[in-house]
């Protein structure tokens, strides 16, 4: 990841409901438009493009430098509380009653049904203040091939899923741990994405409004067991209200992250949860979008015509592109 693609996609994180996202924390930031020019951008200077380029997916230029401020903290480590939910409603009622911590992320029980399902493990973290800065040491374990397809079925996810649930057992739970491990579990496992297979995988990842997330989280649960998919990672998270920037994904809302073994039927099924989202008002994250349709990219981004007049007046259509532009008529 690099800072002009972080900030090109205006990444967030366990804090947006807080803090906001990753444009949030740049002063500025000069991009070189199609010309050769090198354009200063920042809310007060060239701010229109500042919030084209920021959240534009890299069709406004090439970012060569940024400033960007930052928080001091007082540990590498991250003081973590896990908490045991039920079902959806237990779920988010917890991440409503931790809004005001500073990290907050549910991964969720994607695969279970009946009452239980949207049950989830919360995981609620603060900086530790005990002046700590060790180096995480990494793990050296790693997936040193392409699982064949069948590895990762329905049965293997379902266990899985309920094994990483079970392993808290009370409702709540303490720990002390790196800030590597708790922001990026996955790369305790290097080269994780070979468990999916040689044809990959795909991400849906939506954002819903506060006011209908409960029936938009179900019915999206819903259609993914009527697939009869499986999905082996989902994770849910608050997000707080949104910036100016023209193409950014973060709103007031709850975003739910569902992977899927790259297939047919699994490209199906991602029309199908979009459907869903649009239903609700709510959008899909371009950053993790790999079929998303015109249609659907144009009907939940209404501020795309502004952002490609900002390209226009820039000189930028028609030089700047990309495959996922191309497809969404950008």
């Amino acid at each position: 990841v690099s800072v002009g693609g972080a900030i090109a996609s205006d990444v967030h994180g366990k804090n947006h409901h807080r803090d906001g996202s990753f444009a949030d924390f740049v002063e500025s930031f000069r991009v070189m438009i199609p010309n050769g020019e090198l354009v200063t951008c920042s809310d007060e200077e060239n701010a229109e493009l500042f919030h084209a380029t920021a959240g534009g997916m890299g069709l406004c230029g090439i970012i060569v430098d940024a400033d960007l401020k930052l928080r001091r903290i007082q540990s590498g480590f991250v003081d973590e509380r896990i908490v045991k939910t039920n079902d959806l409603c237990d779920t988010l009622a917890c991440l409503d009653e931790n809004d005001q911590a500073t990290y907050v992320v549910a991964w969720l029980d994607a695969n279970k049904r009946g009452t239980a399902r949207g049950r989830a493990l919360v995981m609620i973290g603060e900086h530790a203040q005990d002046d700590d800065f060790k180096i995480h040491r990494k793990s050296h374990a790693r997936v040193p091939f392409d699982l064949p397809s069948m590895c990762l079925n329905r049965l293997v996810m379902r266990l899985f899923n309920s094994l990483y649930y079970e392993r808290i057992r009370t409702r709540t739970t303490t720990r002390r741990t790196h800030y590597e491990p708790y922001f990026y579990p996955l790369d305790r496992l290097r080269d994780w994405n070979r468990l999916y297979g040689r044809a990959g995988l795909l991400q849906h990842q939506s954002v819903v409004p506060r006011a209908s997330a409960g029936e938009a989280i179900e019915a999206l649960l819903s259609c993914l067991a009527a697939s009869r998919l499986g999905s082996p990672l989902a994770v849910l998270k608050a997000l707080g209200e949104g910036n100016e920037n023209y193409l950014s994904f973060p709103r007031a809302g709850y975003t739910l992250t569902m992977d899927f073994k790259r297939s047919d039927s699994a490209l199906a099924l991602m029309g199908r949860l979009d459907d869903i989202v649009l239903t609700h008002g709510g959008r899909m994250y371009l950053a993790k979008d790999a079929c998303m349709s015109e249609s659907t990219f144009k009907r939940s981004y209404p501020a795309w015509e502004a952002f490609q007049a900002v390209r226009e007046r820039h000189g930028a259509l028609g030089r700047f592109s990309s495959l996922q532009a191309q497809r969404l008529g950008l």
